[in-house]
């Protein structure tokens, strides 16, 4: 024999069907498929897959036939397989299950979620970007909802609700190092009417309120007066309809010494506050209509130290909050 040739015995010897399709003899069926359909997909990429791809259906074939597989496995006596393989038909080729895209938009397209079936078709970078964009727009359309119809939060600017509501030095009368800031609920309202004795948000009438305060805008301050209702201040003291009217909420150094009368007219409120010295309200620009009423402050949440509820609560389960936080109910006026 010429040197540097082999025989055509030597290059006719197969090769292991395990080793071929890189499986353990111990593999399933189901091991055996997902093996051989991973190859392929691997050696199809060659620029010449024609030999790779007919050794890995001819391991594939040898080890899902029982028979030829159990041949194969059996010791050789003589030479010969203790079990000579019959011949059979080739075992069918299992069919290619989906790549994990096209599983992932078949999920997508079957999902409850609109978002996801509107989007099953894109690749999963853009995906996750509509995702995430829909997140964020969703959440600041939630907060801007909830400040806009539920609850509101508000800083306290000036001292005219001082003591109850303090505002930060070095402001003329202010009490605090730090504003108060209150939370309003929005919603209130439309199920009831005002009361007396409320601490309410409301935006003033503009044009009076600039000419008699130099200032305008949004204002908190407590209802006095009710529609059709007469108040009366003399000398720092309030009478409603010819009635005094009890004020636990007003320091006597916080009082002023003024006197007036003031006609509630119909579907208008009258505001004060409780600083009677430094503010200025109803007395000086009129009463509000019930269209400006934002909602009733039932909080103070900052700072820490301040956390209480200035609202009456109806349940009784409510109480339980003096062991999380200084719960402060306000005392509403009365007339007497």
């Amino acid at each position: 024999m010429a040197e540097g040739t082999e025989s055509s015995e030597n290059t006719s010897v197969a090769r292991d069907p395990y080793s071929v399709l890189g499986v353990s003899r111990t593999a399933s069926l189901a091991e055996i498929r997902d093996a051989y359909w991973r190859q392929v997909r691997f050696h199809s990429m060659g620029t010449d897959p024609g030999v790779r791809l007919q050794e890995l259906r001819e391991a594939y074939e040898t080890l899902t036939d029982p028979v030829r597989r159990a041949a194969y496995d059996s010791p050789a006596v003589d030479g010969e397989p203790a079990y000579p393989p019959q011949p059979v038909a080739p075992a069918p080729l299992p069919e290619p299950g989906p790549t994990e895209h096209e599983a992932e938009t078949q999920r997508r397209r079957h999902s409850r979620n609109p978002l996801d079936r509107l989007t099953a078709g894109l690749p999963r970078p853009w995906r996750i970007a509509i995702d995430w964009i829909v997140t964020i727009a969703g959440a600041i359309l939630i907060v801007l909802a909830i400040k806009e119809w539920v609850v509101n939060p508000y800083r306290i600017p000036s001292s005219s609700m001082e003591p109850t509501l303090h505002c930060a030095r070095p402001g003329q009368g202010c009490e605090a190092r730090l504003s108060d800031r209150v939370l309003a609920n929005r919603f209130i309202y439309h199920f009831r009417s005002p009361r007396r004795g409320e601490i309410i948000v409301f935006n003033t009438p503009t044009a009076a309120a600039e000419a008699a305060c130099n200032a305008s805008g949004t204002f908190v301050k407590r209802l006095i007066g009710l529609p059709g209702e007469t108040v009366k201040e003399k000398d720092g003291f309030l009478f409603v309809n010819g009635k005094q009217l009890n004020e636990p909420y007003i320091q006597s150094d916080r009082r002023d010494h003024q006197s007036g009368t003031w006609l509630v007219g119909k579907g208008r409120y009258f505001f004060m506050g409780d600083n009677r010295r430094e503010s200025c309200d109803s007395r000086r620009w009129g009463s509000v209509p019930r269209k400006n009423i934002i909602g009733e402050v039932f909080m103070t949440y900052w700072p820490p130290n301040r956390i209480s509820f200035h609202a009456i609560f109806p349940a009784p389960w409510w109480f339980g909050l003096v062991l999380l936080t200084p719960l402060r109910r306000r005392k509403r006026s009365g007339v007497r």
